[in-house]
């Protein structure tokens, strides 16, 4: 798959989460040093892709708008979920691009919610719904950034 500013800007939002939890988990007065250095070798490690990626989307953007880029990719949907949450009444590439954001922040409590040993089966199960039903909403939002922008691009030509 080609990157557009939806996938961009999902990664980055993924790499945010990362750093954010590195640094939480920095902040633990109670571990090694060599866990410290390990946790902050990989913080340094995450902040260079994070701006890597910033690079990228200021890339791309740049040429999206040049029209020297694909700015939306087509997808060919096997699946229909019904139980997600509609990015239609979104018009705007901030909203977009927020509520990405939004969606990938809750994937991430809903998977440490299923990692834990304590939850019975059916806990498990319905966390795993919920978990299916969240990356629906993510891949949507990140076609709904490839849409406006698509629009803002045509609406400038």
């Amino acid at each position: 798959m080609a990157e557009t500013l939806g996938s961009l800007v999902d990664k980055l939002s993924i790499k945010n989460l990362r750093i954010w939890h590195l640094d939480e988990a920095l902040e633990n007065e109670g571990i090694a040093s060599s866990e410290q250095e390990e946790l902050k070798a990989k913080r340094d490690l995450a902040d260079r892709q994070r701006q890597d990626l910033l690079n990228e989307i200021d890339g791309f953007l740049v040429a999206a708008l040049r029209g020297e880029v694909r700015i939306r990719d087509e997808k060919i949907k096997m699946y229909t979920n019904t139980n997600v949450s509609s990015s239609a009444e979104i018009k705007n590439l901030g909203e977009a691009v927020s509520e990405l954001a939004f969606r990938n922040i809750k994937l991430w409590h809903l998977e440490d919610e299923v990692r834990r040993t304590d939850l019975p089966d059916s806990s498990i199960v319905q966390t795993k719904r919920k978990i299916d039903s969240t990356n629906q909403e993510r891949n949507n939002l990140m076609d709904k950034v490839d849409e406006i922008l698509s629009q803002c691009s045509e609406d400038k030509r």
